[in-house]
């Protein structure tokens, strides 16, 4: 079949994806529970007794350390009676968590420990009783949980999804994410179906229209493909363009793994469902996705750089500059788009043009997993 065989437009979703409550809840219960889901990273948790919880479709999830320094997970849910254990996003305990609605407490491994009048039952049993856990791995620096009590390949879902885009494992080992340390964190409340958010970033029709700062960066995107169309392609900085930049000028260290072939080229990657990575050569942006309503995501944007730079105190702020008004560009047009997505005009969808085409399979890959 040639180009003109094709159809220059094929259609979206209908608009109902992005707003019915049943869709989202199919969605928490057939996407972000059974699927890898992003939740940390490993650096937040320093020592023993640290906790973070992330809400991970349905559940409330706490990752806490151990005391023999590895990471796990556990629902939100103290086994008595069902209080939450931890209301606060983050924070230490010590040595145990403590309900406290009666008091029942749990060591860092969940066992349960401790209970009041627990000479009174002693057919109480507490391995039995402890807290429920989840499926952890780290990669990349990053701590991924998953809910499903048979967790899919990771080397197939998550990993596989670095080696679709760039060809290889070895290419975004390269950066060293481990390695690398949170330069600074931005955390983005939007009014916006989590969907809308990842045929955005997907995708660089828009990238003339919105993004000034990105095209002057990467001249490339001002033709409307997207670099991660192509498996391996990172787009070339500008002839004139110095570093990673809001205005062009030099960027920090670079990260020493970077190849020559590598050196002055963005790479992006979308990891389903709900991660994007972003390459440059001195500095990793990393985007977290947390779901939490039809019409709401919150989006946890992490830039990454070389040890050095972060201890030293220097400069990061021209780098984080450009992909945070990159973030707010592309934010924005997703609030001023997920109202429409409920009018009787957008009920039957809309179009995808050439350079989105490959959204469709975005979209396919949702109806398989909602089937």
């Amino acid at each position: 079949m040639t180009i003109l065989d094709q159809p220059s437009l094929l259609a979206t979703l209908p608009g109902s994806y992005y707003t019915d409550p049943a869709v989202f809840a199919a969605e928490q219960e057939k996407i972000f529970e059974p699927m890898w889901f992003c939740a940390i990273r490993a650096d937040d948790l320093p020592a023993a007794g640290a906790f973070r919880t992330v809400q991970v479709g349905r559940e409330s999830v706490i990752l806490a350390r151990g005391r023999d320094q590895a990471i796990r997970g556990f629902l939100n849910v103290c086994r008595h009676r069902g209080a939450q254990l931890c209301a606060d996003e983050e924070g230490s305990v010590g040595r145990a968590f403590r309900c406290m609605y009666h008091a029942w407490t749990y060591d860092l491994t969940g066992k349960l420990i401790a209970a009041p009048n627990m000479a009174s039952m002693p057919d109480l049993d507490k391995k039995a009783y402890g807290l429920v856990s989840v499926s952890v791995r780290e990669w990349l620096g990053y701590v991924w949980v998953c809910l499903a009590d048979s967790p899919p390949s990771f080397e197939d879902d998550v990993q596989g999804a670095v080696v679709e885009r760039l060809g290889d494992l070895a290419s975004i080992d390269a950066y060293d994410l481990p390695s690398l340390k949170v330069g600074r964190r931005i955390r983005y409340d939007v009014a916006a179906n989590w969907k809308l958010i990842v045929e955005n970033f997907m995708e660089c029709y828009h990238c003339a229209t919105i993004h000034p700062e990105l095209v002057e960066v990467l001249p490339e995107f001002a033709n409307g493909y997207a670099a991660q169309y192509y498996v391996g392609h990172g787009a070339e900085f500008g002839a004139e363009i110095e570093g990673f930049t809001v205005d062009g000028s030099a960027g920090l260290d670079r990260i020493p793994g970077v190849s020559d072939a590598q050196d002055r080229r963005y790479y992006a990657i979308t990891v389903r469902p709900q991660v994007f990575i972003n390459l440059v050569p001195d500095h990793v942006i990393f985007h977290r996705m947390i779901p939490l309503a039809a019409d709401r995501t919150v989006v946890e944007c992490d830039w990454l750089y070389l040890p050095g730079v972060v201890e030293s105190g220097r400069d990061v702020s021209a780098s984080v500059e450009l992909f945070h008004r990159v973030n707010q560009q592309d934010f924005d047009a997703c609030e001023r788009t997920q109202p429409a997505m409920s009018s009787r005009v957008y009920a039957r969808g809309g179009v995808l043009v050439p350079s989105e085409h490959h959204l469709a399979g975005f979209h396919d890959w949702v109806r398989a997993r909602l089937a």
